[in-house]
């Protein structure tokens, strides 16, 4: 019991002393709250801070787009024109980037010239204008954006070197180049009058702007290319429809000579923008005939007719006689030949075109076009009315024959009548040597052309000699190769094997792949048609060797081999209407085909009965009986070897 109290009494200080730390507490946190309000306040003032310059850039992130949307504005409001562009583009880079004045300059690939001033001193842009175009000096920042196509800052110009530094007081300069398909066609110059470089985010909106400038070029560039390309469409349209009228009423009126003059006359001078248009033709003695006149006046009519023109360089007539071509005056009254000073005080005129009719290289008038003032006829202007000179000398031309044709017109009916049976046979005739050239050997189409009858294919028996000639190794190749090589070598192959076969005066009787059968003496004779056909083989196996070593780097093994016989065989067409071929049927035809499979790389095997008819021209050897496929009999083959120089061919 009497402990109790003691521990409750130890027990009440206890809590005592905590009671008395929760009282303590309170200082404590009280300085503790004094730190946190700190930190609250610095965090208060980071964050308005970090709000400020949010608002901050948002506020030019605005402004650079409404200036960026006030030159597109302007980019598509005029379009063609570059100086509001280039103003709008100068303005707004001057303006974000905290510049005090800058140029645009466009570049030519030498030169700068300036398109654009903004907020420039006058002593700074007369000096400018003043100067017109210019290669930058070394060092400055255009030299040095021209040098790397990029963008160029100058800080401060102590030696100034730089006219807006000594006439401007320019201390920051920026160059920004303004590039086209990384070719530079002009940049954008800023200046600030005090040193303070340009940061990379201004750098870059000038870009931006840069760029905008160029797309306008290039916009312009393609509008003046199409209103050019519309303007000579229009005019083109103008000259081809008033010269398809002129034709039409030369068509129409083929006697009515003077009203096609008047009409022709009228369009040349309404096309060209001329005040006056003459035709004459001329008479005895010098004089002309006004054939036709636009924008006379009686009195210069009168004076025109009255004129005995000759060759010389006092006149414009003149001068078209003496040079039978276009003459040019673009002021009578200053050039010093012109002597017409009555006619030119009573016409007025001033700029004059004249233009020959030639008729095969004859004068027969002469068309002038004159204006009151002094302003020179262009090129296509010059070609025009010589195209109008022509179709007054067509009209011309055009009632004289007609008159002459309707003299002639029953001899004129009687000749077209011959004309027409001559060329229908011609045409005949051409239609026949086509059609047998193209289904036919070449000597069997001539043979028939010249001889003028068809008889010769018809079929008949004849002692041939045939050589049939083929690729060792070919299947392999084909099978194993792409359809394009095949095709590729087998059109080296037919062009060498053809060529030669011309050379030798052989029928190609057909091609089968590599296969090829010549046959010699038919339809044209040979003397010797077996040794013939061995010169041929060993000029065929030279060629050949020769592509079969090329084809063997490549990586193709093939060989070529030849076979020949001689005996009787029926040759003629066959085919049907529109594809003809000319065949040789017969055992010799087997036989130099048979021999040719058995033929190694590079041999020519002959029959017995060749071998006899080249046995005094040609070197061979024996190569053993063969049991040819479809032969009865056994039969014994020959090498060649080569022509025997001792022997004669």
């Amino acid at each position: 019991m009497t402990r109790r109290p003691k521990t409750s009494g130890t027990a009440g200080k206890s809590r005592r002393r905590k009671k008395t730390d929760r009282r303590r507490a309170p200082s404590t946190v009280i300085g503790a709250g004094g730190t946190a309000a700190d930190n609250l306040q610095k965090t208060l003032d980071r964050r308005t801070s970090e709000r400020d310059e949010a608002r901050t850039q948002l506020v030019q992130a605005l402004e650079q787009q409404a200036a960026t949307s006030e030159v597109l504005k302007v980019i598509s409001s005029s379009p063609g024109e570059l100086g509001p562009v280039f103003d709008a583009v100068l303005q707004s880079a001057i303006k974000l980037c905290e510049a005090k004045f800058g140029v645009l300059f466009l570049f030519d690939g030498t030169r700068f010239r300036a398109g654009a001033m903004f907020n420039v001193s006058a002593l700074h842009a007369d000096y400018i204008e003043k100067s017109g175009a210019f290669v930058p000096p070394p060092g400055l920042p255009l030299a040095r954006l021209v040098e790397t196509k990029k963008v160029a800052q100058l800080l401060d110009d102590p030696e100034q070197l730089s006219p807006a530094t000594k006439l401007a007081g320019a201390r920051t300069h920026l160059a920004v180049p303004m590039l086209k398909e990384g070719r530079i066609v002009g940049a954008v110059y800023i200046y600030r009058q005090e040193v303070r470089p340009f940061t990379d985010k201004q750098i870059e909106l000038v870009q931006n702007f840069a760029a905008q400038a160029v797309i306008a070029i290039e916009n312009t560039r393609l509008l003046n290319e199409l209103r050019q390309r519309t303007d000579d469409l229009t005019e083109s349209l103008q000259q081809q429809t008033a010269t398809a009228e002129v034709l039409k009423l030369i068509t129409r009126s083929t006697f009515n000579l003077q009203t096609v003059l008047d009409m022709l006359i009228e369009s040349a001078a309404s096309l060209c923008e001329a005040d006056q248009g003459y035709i004459g033709r001329p008479k005895d003695n010098g004089l002309f005939r006004a054939e036709a006149t636009y924008g006379y006046s009686p009195a210069l009519k009168d004076l025109v007719d009255r004129t005995r023109w000759k060759a010389g360089r006092e006149s414009a007539i003149g001068r078209v006689l003496l040079e039978r071509a276009p003459i040019h005056i673009v002021d009578v009254e200053t050039d010093p030949e012109y002597r017409m000073v009555e006619m030119r005080k009573t016409g007025e005129y001033h700029s004059v075109l004249g233009v020959p009719l030639l008729r095969e290289g004859t004068l027969i008038g002469v068309l002038v076009l004159a204006r009151c003032s002094v302003r020179p006829f262009t090129d296509k202007q010059v070609e025009l009315v010589t195209t109008f000179a022509d179709q007054a000398v067509i009209a011309i031309e055009n009632v004289r024959l007609l008159s002459e044709l309707r003299q002639r017109t029953q001899e004129v009916v009687k000749l077209n009548e011959q004309l027409e049976q001559r060329v229908a046979d011609q045409v005949g005739e051409i239609e026949r040597m086509s059609r047998l050239r193209r289904f036919l050997p070449p000597q069997v189409a001539d043979l028939i052309v010249a001889s003028g009858t068809e008889k010769q294919l018809e079929s008949h028996r004849r002692e041939i000699t045939a050589l049939f000639c083929d690729l060792r190794g070919f299947t392999g190749f084909s099978e194993s190769s792409d359809p394009e090589d095949v095709m590729a070598l087998l059109r080296d192959y037919h062009t060498a094997i053809g060529q030669i076969i011309i050379k030798y005066g052989g029928t190609l009787e057909r091609f089968a792949g590599d296969g090829v059968m010549v046959i010699f003496n038919d339809p044209v004779p040979v003397e010797n048609p077996a040794l013939q056909a061995v010169l041929m083989a060993l000029d065929m196996r030279t060629a050949i060797g020769g592509m079969i070593e090329k084809w063997r780097d490549l990586g193709h093994d093939l060989g070529f081999g030849i076979g020949i016989a001689h005996g009787f065989a029926t040759l003629g067409t066959i085919g049907f209407e529109g594809r003809f071929d000319y065949a040789a049927i017969g055992t010799v035809s087997n036989v130099a085909s048979r021999l040719c499979d058995e033929a190694k790389p590079g041999q020519i095997l002959i029959s017995p009965r060749v071998r006899q008819a080249v046995d005094n021209a040609i070197t061979v050897e024996p190569v053993g009986e063969f049991t040819l496929k479809g032969i009865r009999r056994r039969m014994m083959a020959y090498n060649v070897l080569e022509s025997s120089p001792s022997k004669p061919n």
